[in-house]
């Protein structure tokens, strides 16, 4: 299945049904009166948020969306039928967006979440509405209101807990591949990878999600090599794992153009928690580990990590870090959810 994070959608909500103008004719009644019924109201046009999903390639193919008009009102005060909803189906995770692609209308982040975008015109009263005992026999119905018609944009922002940063053949899609069942492309030159993955990683008996994304270069918040659009997959991520190729001779360099695209692009990725992990150490010796890691610790200003996702060596232990900023964040909104009452 084709990844599609970014779709732009037509929608219209149902116009409401006429009211209608009618009067009673039966027979033997002498005064009939008016009996026209309302309009039925028309359909709204629904987001919701299904399990299952993780593209919205389905947008791709059909991006006209319109739902139903009510039906007129009719004689003997019947109420026109209300026009049928249309329900666009998205993965959680997915943001609805403004036609100007900046003003987010709704977040959908649980499975069952639903959003009215576009609510149906509400249908136009009858002559029976009318009636009073200063107007016996109103000759007068509203018209049905217009629906609403736009155009949205649905952007995917996958759910993850951790999200690998890195530069192109940093070794991020080895270490998914090594950690998980996924099985992203794998190659020795950069870009191999073009758009997202997921893998599902256990350590200590306990799973969380990886989000592996292509790599950054210098300038990709300008739009150089594929860019920065995919950073938004890794916003909601509890922690970030920087991976940082060990047999690279610009190790400092690596690491601070990724910092600064991080900057670049806002959002708060700067500040989230963030493992620094130097990879590929099964092609350094000993001492040259060492150097490397000396160097790098002192771009960073922090610990770092060890690894091999070739050959598995520190995995264990980069998982288990990952993992306890996890268990850090949950604590911390379980605080602020528990926390004492407040008018």
């Amino acid at each position: 299945m084709k990844f599609l994070d970014l779709a732009r959608v037509n929608i219209r909500s149902g116009a409401g049904g006429n009211g209608c103008i009618s009067f009673r004719r039966e027979k033997y009644v002498e005064y009939g009166g008016p009996d026209g019924g309302n309009g039925g109201r028309g359909g709204d046009v629904i987001a919701e948020a299904v399990d299952g999903l993780n593209t919205l390639i389905d947008y791709r193919y059909q991006q006209h969306f319109f739902a139903k008009n009510g039906r007129p009102g009719e004689g003997r005060q019947k109420t026109g039928a209300d026009g049928d909803d249309i329900v666009l189906k998205v993965p959680v995770g997915t943001e609805i967006l403004d036609e100007d692609q900046e003003t987010v209308l709704a977040d959908m982040t649980e499975v069952g979440q639903r959003f009215v975008i576009a609510k149906g015109g509400n249908g136009g009263f009858g002559n029976l509405h009318f009636k009073s005992s200063t107007n016996q026999a109103p000759r007068r119905a509203n018209p049905g209101q217009e629906g609403i018609e736009g155009v949205i944009w649905l952007r995917l922002k996958l759910i993850a807990d951790v999200g690998l940063l890195g530069l192109p053949n940093a070794g991020k899609s080895t270490f998914l591949a090594a950690t998980s069942n996924a099985r992203p492309k794998i190659a020795d030159y950069p870009f191999t990878t073009l758009h997202p993955n997921l893998g599902v990683v256990g350590v200590d008996g306990a799973e969380f999600v990886i989000a592996d994304i292509p790599g950054l270069i210098a300038g990709a918040h300008e739009g150089r090599g594929i860019g920065d659009r995919f950073l938004g997959h890794v916003e909601r991520c509890a922690v970030l794992l920087h991976l940082v190729d060990g047999t690279s001779d610009t190790i400092a360099e690596d690491y601070r153009t990724i910092i600064e695209e991080l900057e670049q692009y806002g959002g708060g990725l700067a500040e989230k928690p963030r493992i620094t992990a130097l990879n590929k150490i099964d092609a350094l010796d000993e001492e040259l580990v060492e150097m490397q890691r000396g160097e790098l610790e002192a771009a960073c200003g922090g610990p770092v990590l060890t690894l091999s996702g070739a050959a598995g060596t520190g995995v264990t232990e980069v998982l288990r870090a990952l993992r306890a900023e996890i268990l850090a964040r949950d604590a911390a909104e379980n605080a602020v959810e528990e926390g004492p009452w407040r008018p």
